[in-house]
């Protein structure tokens, strides 16, 4: 507990964020911090390649910001001919990266400290090294057999031909200087300089599609929230193309099931939520992508006689295998910071595949995304490939607030598919049910796979596991060594009496809550 708090994966990054607030610097200065450094201190969920979204609360309103990137301008249907699906490794499913437009635009609008000050840590973990983490080195480990023989992995990411070991010192020249030039120009160099052209020539070298054009019309875009009423409060995402619809569709299906006659862990309320969330990804997965490619408005799909249609299908004894609905007109790193003046932030940024693309540009330190895996093929989907076009995205931030409209947390679930599923795991446990931060962030966690299969992670109750089993639910149980899928929630709340904060940590996750 604290007056300044901030929460997220790895350590290091936690206490560069912290610096930060005890620098006299505001919670998005700490939340820059720690995002850059999380791009040196654990590349397997991000980089200068990613992609991010935020949702700044000032002290008075929510703010909402899209730093993914587009498609290039040359990913017209007929180059992937003959494929089923979009590509995951490679250059072809490389898109703009937005990361370092969104850390710019926070900053330019937010922050309060001098971008060099913000970066230090970060660019000193670069250039000087730090000790990898246990749970980073073994998803290092992973990423490397993967990745290996991509372009200019091995030499950015395999020092001696091997990933680096829990305990063993990794640095990266490149990346120390990159982050360098970005603060230099205010991310000129990435978009339009010397990074750019970098980027863009080893791409060509590589047949890639991304080109200076692409980079230099990149942008972030500010954005209006989406909000769902739940459990006296609201629960706030960011619009399409992020998944955070799902999270508010699920919450609305279970508001209008009635959710909360029974425990959080029972069997009856565990069911409706698995049941919620089959409908929300239902729907989410066919309508959503760019919002200018979009068939229909997003909020047609949490319009109240919507949802309470759709919750109908609910079996409360049976599980079902829901396709998307029609409504009327009428789916990483995470960090939650606040300070100690009421400004809070919920960040995320990813590479979304472990280290993403695997395509790691030589001298810089850019590994680059692959969010261009997520775009479909087929004819006439809302979400099918095309020029210059936003995919549908996994990562979201999440934020809630009270019923009088002050807010209650900052919070994520980073990791996927999980992330909407998580969001919807989070506000079910804290808002309805009171459990502490902590004690949400540690339970047992479920996710929805594909029809009636689920996976469960094998710390869940048994009586609870066969209890879906019994209502038809296809359920696969998880060891915590395979669990990383899971994802990594972390949380910070508001004391609305005394305005401190508390917050919850991963244990899934080498991460921390630090606060004074």
């Amino acid at each position: 507990m604290g007056r300044n708090m901030v929460a997220t994966s790895q350590p290091l990054a936690a206490q560069a964020g912290l610096s930060m607030l005890q620098k006299g610097g505001n919670a998005v200065d700490a939340a820059l911090a720690t995002a850059m450094t999380l791009t040196v201190v654990e590349p397997t969920g991000c980089g200068l390649g990613s992609d991010a979204f935020a949702i700044v609360w000032d002290g008075k309103r929510l703010h909402g910001l899209n730093a993914s990137g587009r498609s290039p301008s040359a990913w017209t249907a007929e180059r992937f001919a003959g494929l089923s699906t979009m590509p995951q490794r490679g250059w072809d499913a490389v898109t703009t990266p937005g990361v370092v437009s969104g850390w710019i635009a926070l900053h330019e609008r937010f922050g309060s400290l001098p971008l060099e000050v913000i970066a230090a840590p970060a660019i000193g973990y670069a250039r000087h090294g730090y000790p990898v983490s246990p749970i980073i080195a073994t998803l290092w480990a992973r990423g490397a057999a993967v990745l290996g023989e991509q372009p200019g992995f091995a030499e950015t990411f395999l020092p001696g031909g091997r990933a680096p070991k829990a305990g063993e010192l990794f640095r990266s020249e490149g990346h120390a200087h990159t982050l360098e030039r970005i603060v230099e120009t205010r991310g000129e160099a990435f978009y339009r300089g010397d990074v750019a052209e970098r980027i863009v020539a080893f791409a060509k070298a590589g047949g890639g599609a991304l080109s200076l054009d692409d980079l230099g019309s990149h942008q972030a875009d500010w954005v209006e929230v989406m909000r769902q009423d739940f459990a006296g409060g609201a629960v706030h995402e960011l619009p399409p193309n992020g998944q955070g619809i799902a999270t508010l569709i699920g919450l609305g299906l279970l508001k209008a099931a009635g959710i909360g006659k029974a425990p959080v862990d029972d069997i009856e309320t565990l069911h409706a939520a698995i049941e919620a969330t089959k409908i929300a990804l239902a729907d989410t997965r066919h309508y959503v992508t760019d919002p200018a490619a979009m068939a229909l408005d997003p909020g047609l799909l949490l319009d109240p006689a919507y949802l309470a249609e759709r919750a109908r299908l609910i079996d409360p004894a049976r599980a079902g295998d829901p396709g998307h609905g029609q409504p009327r007109p009428g789916g990483t790193v995470y960090m939650a910071a606040a300070d100690a003046n009421g400004m809070m932030v919920s960040f995320i940024q990813s590479n979304y595949m472990g280290f993403g693309s695997g395509v790691v540009v030589p001298g810089v330190g850019v590994s680059l995304q692959n969010r261009g895996a997520d775009f479909m093929l087929t004819p006439g989907h809302a979400n099918q490939v095309a020029p210059r076009k936003r995919t549908f995205h996994t990562i979201i931030p999440g934020f809630a607030t009270n019923a009088d409209g002050s807010p209650l947390m900052s919070f994520g679930v980073m990791g996927g598919p999980i992330q909407a599923q998580g969001h919807l795991q989070m506000a079910l446990r804290i808002m309805a049910y009171g459990q502490n931060p902590q004690a949400a962030a540690d339970a047992p966690r479920w996710r929805v796979l594909a029809g009636r299969k689920i996976a469960v992670e094998d710390s869940m109750d048994p009586s609870l596991i066969e209890g879906l089993r019994a209502r038809g639910h296809d359920v696969v149980v998880e060891a915590p060594d395979t669990s990383f899928a899971f994802g990594g929630a972390q949380i910070v709340l508001r004391d609305g009496e005394s305005g401190h904060y508390v917050a919850g940590s991963d244990p899934r996750k080498d991460g921390q809550a630090v606060a004074f």
